[in-house]
């Protein structure tokens, strides 16, 4: 079974941040932080308006859960769909 990942830009830690959210079949595992002047770019405000609103505790919760399920894609070996949206690091 193949896996996918996928990419939103995301308000992070009380809406303070916008950030490069990074999902394994709809969980947020991971994200890249963008420069701090991200909050005053209107496209990625208005991207980020449309997606749900994460805190450190969210991506607490599903890196875990991918980690005891032996699929998160920076820990394990899965076959991922389109491992060229993986994280870098």
């Amino acid at each position: 079974m193949k896996y996918k990942i996928t990419i939103a830009y995301c308000w992070y830690l009380n809406s303070t941040m916008i950030v490069k959210m990074y999902f394994f079949n709809g969980i947020a595992f991971t994200f890249d932080e963008l420069p701090d002047d991200a909050v005053y770019d209107d496209e990625l405000i208005d991207l980020a308006n449309q997606q749900l609103k994460y805190e450190p505790i969210h991506l607490y919760h599903g890196s875990n859960y991918l980690i005891m399920e032996e699929c998160h894609p920076c820990l394990f070996e899965v076959d991922v769909e389109n491992p060229e949206h993986l994280p870098c690091d």
